[in-house]
């Protein structure tokens, strides 16, 4: 039985339902040779802001049961470095290869749509889509979460959507109390498409030292252990809007990507666990295909929202 392994994620044709997520897979060739690259979607590069930003101060990652917790801070190049070294990079590596989808934020609605801009001027072949990372504050609004207040982050979807044509994904934070208005606030003002989910606020503590481990002190949680409460937000967003959704965390097992999918997700995203398995990403395609065989799904895209309540 042959699979259809296309799916349609807001606009954004994607040859399979994988991707990567943001912040895990650097900007796309980090892991050349290592990761079989024809069975992913999509890529998406780690976030790209106006200009060029440090990141935290070390140490910014640690590993903990069921995950990991990080404070990269979003280190990174500036828009200029990202499109004059790492996309051309990336292009001559992977000629004709997965789209790419680039991940923005920035500190004011002026700073995302900059960057949205330039994105689309650059034209070039392998940028697809942009994913706009709302879990960073908002200068503009006393600090204030774009991810956390409807109203600004209605304001900042439109004000990205003014400034591009490219298929337009919002990654949402989970740790609000329903998921519901956020993707509703998404799909008022412009979004194509909705991801899910960021990392959970987490912490771990050096208890010999008695402080934290991180510089930062407090970092998010990636990893297995979030899985569950991934799911549930995923079927919530479907449940409560018609974007599509990029569904992400710990994806580690093909039945992982298959739960996500069911939940109402359009395209399932692996992130943490490449780290150490880069050849998971063929694990968890070969299991997606054998499973819709097993059920009888002719294709991929028709598990999505496909539970049986």
């Amino acid at each position: 039985m042959v699979i259809d392994t296309r799916v349609n994620l807001g606009g954004l044709e994607m040859s399979t339902p994988l991707a990567t997520a943001s912040g895990t897979f650097g900007y796309g060739t980090e892991y050349a040779g290592a990761v079989d690259y024809s069975c992913l979607g999509a890529i998406t590069a780690k976030g790209v802001r106006l200009d060029p930003w440090p990141g935290n101060a070390m140490p910014r990652h640690v590993e903990v049961p069921g995950g990991l917790v990080n404070a990269i801070g979003l280190q990174g190049p500036g828009i200029d470095a990202f499109l004059a070294h790492h996309v051309d990079e990336y292009e001559r590596l992977f000629p004709g290869g997965p789209k790419m989808i680039v991940n923005i934020w920035g500190g004011t609605v002026e700073e995302y749509a900059e960057v949205a801009s330039r994105l689309e001027a650059a034209g070039r072949k392998s940028i697809a889509a942009i994913e706009c990372n709302v879990s960073c504050p908002n200068v503009k609004a006393g600090g204030h979460t774009f991810g956390h207040d409807t109203a600004v982050l209605g304001r900042l979807v439109a004000g990205v959507r003014a400034a591009t044509r490219l298929p337009l994904i919002v990654k949402l934070a989970p740790n609000v109390g329903s998921i519901a208005p956020f993707a509703q606030t998404c799909a008022d003002n412009g979004a194509d498409a909705i991801s899910l989910i960021n990392t959970i606020p987490a912490m771990a503590i050096d208890i010999e030292k008695r402080v934290p481990v991180l510089a930062n002190k407090t970092g998010g949680l990636s990893g297995r252990g979030i899985h569950p409460a991934a799911v549930k937000l995923v079927y919530d967003a479907h449940r409560a809007v018609k974007l599509p959704v990029l569904a992400m965390g710990g994806v580690y097992e093909a039945r992982d990507a298959v739960e996500f999918m069911l939940a109402g997700a359009s395209a399932v995203a692996l992130g943490s666990a490449i780290f150490s398995d880069p050849g998971v990403v063929r694990k968890v395609y070969d299991g997606m295909l054998e499973y819709c065989s097993r059920h009888g799904f002719s294709a991929v895209s028709d598990l999505t929202g496909a539970l049986a309540d």
